[in-house]
């Protein structure tokens, strides 16, 4: 009987899968039902018990596909959050470690000692554009300044940050 059951099967896969997919509407899902039936087909057909293995097979992928589905809605009223979560996944976490946070926080005071050793119009400069959003044409008439004079007074105080917590991680390492 398994070479016939592997015959029907193969002849009928493409409708079991068909009658898969219309419940459960997964591909992943739909190949594992198929699978379920096949082997419970087997079994079954070893015992002697299938008269029509085709009907059998359909019924077969029928129930298995109600089954998954009435579980997954049944998981899905009772989890209180769905199984993909970071917790169930054993994934680690997103927050920073303590190391993390005591290294943004070296860093954070470098660059706070850095902003208050720049030049005063620098400072103003870069709080102006980074903080507040403004554009270079609207720092340069709120100082009474140059575009480019707001532009070299940018460029000093990006490099003078960038001067600063690369020799605060030199000194760290």
């Amino acid at each position: 009987m398994p070479a016939s059951l592997n015959a029907i099967y193969l002849d009928h896969r493409h409708s079991l899968l068909g009658r898969a997919m219309r419940v459960v509407r997964n591909l992943h899902t739909a190949e594992d039902v198929l699978q379920e039936s096949y082997l419970r087909a087997h079994r079954a057909a070893e015992n002697g018990s299938i008269d029509n293995v085709s009907a059998f097979l359909h019924r077969t992928v029928q129930n298995l596909a109600l089954d998954h589905l009435r579980r997954r809605k049944t998981r899905e009223r009772f989890e209180v959050c769905p199984p993909e979560t970071f917790e169930s996944l054993e994934i680690a976490s997103d927050s920073p470690s303590a190391e993390d946070h005591l290294l943004h926080r070296e860093r954070l005071n470098s660059f706070k000692g850095a902003l208050a050793t720049l030049p005063e119009r620098a400072r103003k400069v870069w709080v102006l554009n980074r903080v507040e959003g403004w554009s270079y044409p609207r720092i340069a008439d709120h100082l009474g300044v140059s575009q480019g004079t707001v532009f070299n007074d940018m460029k000093l105080a990006m490099g003078h940050f960038l001067d600063t917590i690369s020799r605060a991680e030199r000194e760290r390492d």
